[in-house]
C-alpha cells in the first residue's frame, strides 16, 4: 500500500441521510417520488447521473442543471448539521502520521466538498480533493479513482480505497485498486460484497490490517 483514497459522503462525513431527505423533498416538489429502494441505487453516483434519469423518469421540467443547482444550494445552507463519521479522524490521524499520502474523491459537486473540506481542516491532510464535476464519468466508473492515483503518482495497484456505496466499491475494483466498505448503515442498502473487507467502525482497522490487506 502505497496511498489511501477516501470517498467523503457517508465515510468521511454522516451526510447521507441529508442528501436523501433533500433530493427526495425537492423532487416531490418538482412533480416525482421514488421509493427508498430506488433511491439507494444513486449513492455514490454524480448528481448529473441521479437528475438526469430524474427527469427523463418524472418528466421533470427544470433543466438537469437547474436541478443540480438547487439541490446544491439547499446542501450547503445545511451543511452546519453535518458531522464527521465516528472515529473516522482518529484513523485518518493514524495513516497521515505512518506517511502515507490521502486523498478525497467524492462524486459531490466541488463547492460541496470544498466546503465540507473547509469546516473539519481536511486539507491540512489530504494531498488532494476530487469532486464529480473534475471527471467526466461518474461512479461506478472508475474514472475518479485512477484520476486521483494519477495525481497521487501511485500505481493503482498500489491504493487502497474506502466507500460506503455499491457504485464507489465497483468504481474502486473497476480501477484495479483494494477496497474496503464501510457498512455503517446510514447510505440505504448497498451491497459491498465486491470490498475486499466490510467493517462497521473505523475503529475495526489498523495500520497493520489496511496494510495486509496488499500481503
Amino acid at each position: 500500500m502505497k496511498a489511501i483514497i477516501f470517498d467523503m459522503d457517508g465515510v468521511i462525513v454522516n451526510s447521507e441521510p441529508l442528501h436523501f431527505e433533500l433530493e427526495r423533498e425537492l423532487l416531490k416538489e418538482l412533480g416525482g417520488n421514488i421509493s427508498k429502494e430506488e433511491h439507494d441505487k444513486f449513492v455514490g453516483t454524480t448528481d448529473y447521473n441521479m437528475w438526469t434519469a430524474f427527469r427523463k423518469q418524472f418528466n421533470l421540467k427544470p433543466s438537469v442543471e437547474r436541478m443540480i443547482e438547487m439541490k446544491k444550494e439547499r446542501f450547503i445552507k445545511s451543511i452546519h448539521r453535518i458531522e464527521l463519521i465516528d472515529n473516522f479522524k482518529e484513523f485518518m490521524l493514524t495513516i497521515y502520521n505512518g506517511g502515507y499520502p490521502m486523498a478525497i474523491a467524492s462524486s459531490n459537486n466541488k463547492k460541496a466538498v470544498n466546503e465540507i473540506v473547509k469546516k473539519f481542516d481536511l486539507d491540512r491532510y489530504m494531498k488532494f480533493v476530487i469532486s464529480g464535476e473534475e471527471v467526466n464519468k461518474g461512479k461506478p466508473n472508475p474514472e475518479i479513482f485512477l484520476t486521483a492515483a494519477n495525481k497521487m503518482n501511485v500505481d493503482p495497484s498500489e491504493c487502497l480505497v474506502i466507500e460506503d456505496a455499491d457504485n464507489g466499491v465497483k468504481a474502486a475494483k473497476a480501477a484495479g485498486m483494494k477496497c474496503i466498505g464501510l457498512d455503517l448503515g446510514n447510505s440505504g442498502n448497498q451491497n459491498l460484497s465486491r470490498a475486499d473487507l466490510v467493517v462497521k467502525n473505523f475503529n475495526e482497522l489498523s495500520l497493520d490490517i489496511v496494510k495486509g490487506l496488499f500481503k
